[in-house]
């Protein structure tokens, strides 16, 4: 027969077991629970930057449709307007009995529309892909973007290039070029801006690209509701060369974006 110091000692013992099983027990559903949550929070993780991906390939798509819109638009309003009287003229010159200045008026008409022509074509196919960008490269192309702010918008452009004339890639070059675009534009359309500074750097084998306008600056968030589908359109480009950009800016302190590459 088992003596009441051996009942006591099984008891020990199975209540020692059984403590162990609801540990293990415990411990099973916290991890499973916190296995759980961390894999809720990976999902809704994914599913934001998914959402957020999809957003910026909206904007992509948008911004390249408004391109469309208004290449053609150019075209119609434009070249193709010219080139129609350019033929109107053309038809004038079969007239019976056109006396010499009547030749010659029509003549110098043609001309002059063609020339015209010819001017606003060059201009559609330099705003598509700067002719400079895909010879000289990069550094050339601001350049000359800058001349031209200078000189047409009457804005003051500071380029200074600290890379001894890196190579980029010809994608990485024009996602640059284009961003470069966006943000003059919105520095003299909505900030109002009579100076701007872009700098292009390089630290160890990091590319830095810094722009700064002395606008009139916008709060954050009312910049992005205001103007989200620009900046929208900067960031994606941003992710399409895989760098990363801080952009600072308040009222009536200007703009300061980093882009590091």
């Amino acid at each position: 027969m088992k003596t009441t110091v051996d009942i006591e000692f099984l008891n020990v013992i199975f209540y020692i077991f059984l403590g162990f099983l609801l540990m293990a027990i415990v411990i099973i559903v916290f991890f499973f629970k916190s296995r759980k949550k961390i894999i809720e929070k990976e999902l809704e993780k994914k599913n934001l930057e998914l959402s957020y991906q999809k957003e910026l390939l909206r904007a992509v798509i948008i911004t390249q449709e408004e391109e469309r819109k208004r290449i053609a638009q150019d075209l119609h309003d434009d070249i193709s307007s010219k080139l129609n009287i350019v033929s109107l003229n053309t038809h004038l010159l079969k007239t019976p009995n056109l006396s010499e200045n009547e030749v010659k008026d029509i003549t110098e008409n043609i001309i002059s529309l063609t020339t015209k022509a010819l001017d606003s074509s060059r201009t559609i196919a330099h705003n598509l892909l700067p002719p400079v960008l895909d010879k000289f490269g990069f550094h050339a192309a601001i350049d000359e973007l800058s001349l031209e702010y200078r000189t047409i918008k009457s804005v003051v452009v500071n380029y200074k290039n600290e890379t001894k004339n890196e190579i980029f890639s010809n994608e990485v070059q024009l996602h640059l070029f284009r961003i470069l675009q966006e943000l003059m534009n919105n520095s003299i359309k909505h900030g109002k801006a009579s100076e701007i500074s872009i700098l292009v750097s390089k630290k160890a084998a990091t590319n830095m690209l810094v722009y700064t306008d002395n606008g009139i600056g916008f709060e954050l968030e009312k910049l992005k509701n205001k103007s989200g589908l620009g900046i929208k359109n900067i960031e994606s480009r941003v992710g399409f060369i895989n760098g990363k950009m801080i952009l600072k800016t308040s009222k009536n302190e200007g703009i300061y974006v980093m882009i590091t590459f």
